[in-house]
């Protein structure tokens, strides 16, 4: 974000300049490994959605596996789960 924050989130939409994500959580770094926080604390829960205008984004990236094994922690969700590799012998 242009404002600083790191935040990663569930994707729903990204198109016209706007990209709409869900339970998005703040990355806040603590001595070598980092933490998460509710970044839109005061959202209704029953409507998790936030549409956020690109001109304030800075990047847009996956996130490492091990931090996809946290987010699914906290919010559960097969939707967002990578297949892991399997090998044919």
């Amino acid at each position: 974000m242009v404002s600083g924050e790191e935040i990663i989130a569930e994707v729903l939409d990204w198109s016209n300049g706007i990209i709409t994500v869900k339970n998005a959580l703040v990355v806040i770094p603590q001595q070598g490994q980092i933490g998460f926080a509710p970044w839109a604390t005061v959202i209704d829960p029953e409507r998790p959605e936030v549409a956020l205008d690109m001109k304030h984004v800075i990047y847009s990236v996956e996130v490492s596996p091990d931090v996809i094994k946290q987010y699914v922690k906290l919010f559960g969700g097969p939707d967002i789960i990578t297949p892991s590799k399997q090998l044919i012998l």
